[in-house]
């Protein structure tokens, strides 16, 4: 009895993989891929948050909700499920490591970039608890963060830069955002994997003036400001790197949750005393394009270097209780920019290692 029961779950586990692997093929048969960003949905998993920000040395308090007094822990139990058939592996931290053994990883961009780099900061400190590490900060107007698992030769760094080009005091003291140039990124080239976001300081003016090539003007259309820094960066890239085996991201547009009508809650609404996820994408309404997230797409599919976009929109757009509102050490604020650690930005560094770990190493 004992043994065709055996043989019945055999027998079941092979049928149920014959069934996987056939609507893979059909799927693939229909010149149908894997959309693992926009096609989903986020599934409660009681196996979640993948480690305790309490027992991570490397998360900022304006991001650890928790520590900041939090009390609901719901947004913690979440997991990002892609539509069948299509899958994405469970982060392996110690795997992780393990390729990226001797190479350095280097986050570039704005504070959304830091989210996502202090979060994985986490996920492998949690994953190789015991290894050790060791971490410095460099301040001045170029600040950076560098954090170096000593046990793997794994290092990993972040560089501020808000804008991708360089900005830069002139001879007078002021500031200047050149569009043209990015003599910063001599400091970006000695990594093996790069990860580049520019979105959020586009809208503040943080400059003097702009210098456009021999042309200076106090300011300019910032979505066409924002396209000639976007094309300088490309350049840059396929200038440096389009013969390197070093492999670039570029993270995708994060969404705030400042319009409760884009998810169908009342006027006035924001993220804040959110604690559920939104169930679908039906329940997504939506806002506005943004014009930077077509801007990226065009520049990338014409770059001489592949750059993988981490295409995170969508499924933040559904984690409107993810944010850091008031518990960002600010209880004046609503923060419904930044995201808790743990929580969504997590799922952003799965897909960031899913990608990595397809290719088997860091080489195209």
């Amino acid at each position: 009895m004992e043994r065709r029961h055996r043989d019945l779950l055999s027998a079941t586990v092979l049928l149920a993989v014959v069934v996987l692997l056939a609507a893979c093929t059909a799927a693939a048969a229909a010149g149908l891929s894997c959309d693992v960003y926009n096609r989903g949905s986020w599934v409660a998993d009681e196996s979640y948050p993948l480690y305790d920000a309490s027992s991570c040395p490397f998360v900022r308090k304006e991001f650890d909700c928790r520590r900041m007094g939090r009390p609901d822990t719901a947004y913690l139990k979440y997991r990002w499920q892609p539509s069948p058939p299509c899958s994405i592996p469970r982060f392996d931290g110690v795997k992780l490591l393990g390729m990226l053994r001797g190479k350095t990883v280097a986050f570039v961009g704005d504070s959304l970039v830091v989210n996502q780099y202090e979060s994985l900061l986490c996920m492998l400190h949690a994953a190789a608890p015991g290894a050790r590490t060791n971490a410095t900060w460099a301040s001045g107007e170029k600040p950076s963060i560098t954090v170096r698992f000593e046990d793997y030769g794994v290092t990993l760094v972040y560089y501020l830069s808000h804008y991708l080009v360089d900005l830069a005091h002139d001879k007078a003291g002021r500031i200047a955002l050149r569009l043209n140039t990015v003599d910063q990124g001599r400091k970006w080239l000695g990594a093996d994997v790069l990860v580049f976001g520019s979105w959020r300081w586009w809208a503040r003016k943080s400059w003097d003036y702009i210098k456009d090539g021999n042309t200076a003007v106090q300011d300019m259309d910032r979505t066409q400001a924002f396209t000639k820094a976007l094309q300088t960066w490309a350049r840059w890239v396929d200038a440096n790197l389009a013969q390197t085996s070093t492999k670039v991201f570029f993270q995708g547009y994060s969404p705030n949750h400042l319009n409760g009508q884009e998810w169908g809650a009342p006027w006035g609404k924001t993220c804040v005393g959110e604690t559920q996820p939104l169930s679908n994408a039906a329940a997504y309404r939506g806002g506005q394009p943004n014009p930077q997230d077509a801007i990226v797409r065009r520049v990338l599919a014409g770059m001489k270097k592949p750059v993988h976009l981490l295409d995170i929109t969508f499924m933040s757009q559904l984690r409107k209780d993810g944010h850091t509102t008031k518990y960002n050490g600010d209880s004046l604020a609503t923060d419904c920019t930044h995201w808790c650690v743990a929580g969504v930005t997590d799922t952003w560094n799965t897909l960031f290692y899913s990608v990595l770990a397809a290719g088997n190493s860091l080489h195209y």
